[in-house]
């Protein structure tokens, strides 16, 4: 199986996409749209959870101004 990369415009694209997909030959379609609402929410749930073990000491964090001097 190969890989192919293709770089459409903005207004073009939502046709392009449905045009793949009824491809017999397609197997998987990869796009960089927007994470949907399930994972959003499955980011939000484990940094809640993140949380929760800092403030029972059981999970270490990086200070702020750690982490910024690292950019």
């Amino acid at each position: 199986m190969r890989q192919v990369t293709v770089y459409v415009a903005d207004k073009e694209y939502n046709h392009f996409v449905q045009l793949a997909k009824n491809l017999s030959y397609v197997k998987k379609i990869e796009t960089d749209d927007e994470p949907s609402k399930e994972e959003t929410m499955d980011g939000i749930k484990a940094g809640l959870e993140e949380v929760k073990l800092y403030r029972k000491g059981k999970l270490k964090t990086t200070p702020a101004k750690d982490f910024l001097n690292e950019l």
